[in-house]
């Protein structure tokens, strides 16, 4: 009879133990996915929403979309990539690069003009009403770039003073694909 509550207790002592070593590998597998969200998340691919007007007709209000953190890593920004940079504390705007590093950029009746010549673009929503600070012709330093939002008449960009020129070191991604509404997923 003390023998048959032995084995009765060690088997209860093995279920507590079994149940312990599953929830320790539970814990452990829960903080491993955490980093390394945390990880893609810090390095790789950031998800932001749109918010507001500015690069219509290609991204609309409430636009899910991932950023891709790593790409400039590999390789320099191009003409035309839709960017994400900060504005201020946990403000962040969605551009298109226009102006490269080295360039002269000029907005004159209605039109972009790199280095004297009319750029050949089909992204701005419309005519250019205000050149801004581009009315006069910028000439960007090394690692500077030139942006405007694709909804040219209402949009803050480089032709605003507080936007300004746009330092390399101040890109944080590429917009990469468009993941929400599911209707209009797409890449960048």
């Amino acid at each position: 009879m003390e023998q048959a509550s032995f084995v009765r207790e060690e088997k209860k002592t093995s279920v507590i133990l079994s149940v312990l070593k599953e929830f320790f590998i539970l814990i452990i597998c829960l903080l491993l996915a955490y980093g390394i969200a945390s990880l893609v998340n810090e390095y790789f691919v950031h998800q932001t929403r749109v918010e507001g007007i500015s690069m219509e007709d290609t991204l609309d209000n409430n636009d899910y979309l991932l950023i891709n953190k790593f790409i400039y890593q590999l390789r320099e920004p191009k003409r035309f990539d839709i960017i994400v940079f900060p504005y201020e504390y946990n403000v962040f705007y969605i551009k298109r690069i226009i102006g490269l590093p080295g360039e002269t950029v000029q907005i004159k009746n209605g039109s972009i003009y790199i280095n004297g010549e009319k750029l050949e673009e089909n992204y701005g929503k419309e005519e250019i009403d205000e050149g801004g600070t581009a009315a006069e012709p910028i000439t960007l330093g090394q690692d500077e770039y030139f942006v405007l939002g694709d909804n040219r008449n209402h949009s803050l960009d480089s032709r605003e003073p507080t936007i300004g020129i746009i330092p390399r070191e101040k890109i944080i991604g590429k917009a990469w694909m468009r993941i929400f509404p599911f209707q209009k997923i797409q890449f960048f």
